[in-house]
């Protein structure tokens, strides 16, 4: 009895809680992102204010390097950054990685300035992970519905505008952010 009690433990602790989901519309399509909220909470946290304010509603994926990653949510559709809430605290020690079809925040050199700005990897991209590179770029969710839109912005070309490089020509806007109940 006990040993079925134990193994019933140990299957219970092995079963994924699924995360906050949000669905993010483009003009080229919809892709959702399921969030760690267990293995990133502020990170998680922070980027459900944004969504829950509308503010990324409007912007665009600025940076787009094939076989690399796209990145977006802090510039409009002219290139103008957006307002930003404060810098979160990098958790890019989480244990997750890089992976194809992750989500992580983009930040600058300071491990600690990440806010608003995100970027979906392509494919694998360990060399940003925590153990190939402190401090790493912390991962905090995945895309589990239509990747292909994500892999169809890395097909489609890209100019320098001003000091940004690998900015999409025709840009690529997020009409609609959600946070799916």
């Amino acid at each position: 009895m006990l040993r079925m009690l134990l193994a019933a433990l140990t299957l219970v602790s092995t079963i994924a809680v699924a995360g906050p989901k949000v669905q993010f519309e483009t003009n080229l399509g919809a892709f959702t992102v399921e969030l760690a909220q267990d293995k990133a909470p502020l990170t998680v946290a922070n980027f459900l204010k944004y969504v829950e304010d509308g503010s990324y509603v409007g912007t665009q994926f600025h940076r787009v390097i094939p076989n690399f990653m796209a990145q977006g949510g802090g510039f409009d559709k002219d290139m103008k950054s957006v307002a930003t809430y404060s810098p979160v605290r990098n958790e890019a020690a989480n244990g997750l990685k890089n992976n194809t079809a992750t989500i992580a925040m983009a930040r600058t050199n300071n491990p600690h300035s990440a806010t608003r700005q995100f970027f979906i990897n392509f494919v694998d991209n360990n060399f940003l992970d925590y153990d190939q590179r402190p401090p790493g770029y912390a991962v905090f969710g995945k895309v589990t519905q239509g990747f292909e839109v994500i892999q169809a912005m890395g097909k489609k070309p890209t100019h320098t505008v001003g000091r940004y490089r690998d900015v999409p020509v025709e840009p690529i806007i997020i009409t609609k952010a959600t946070l799916l109940k």
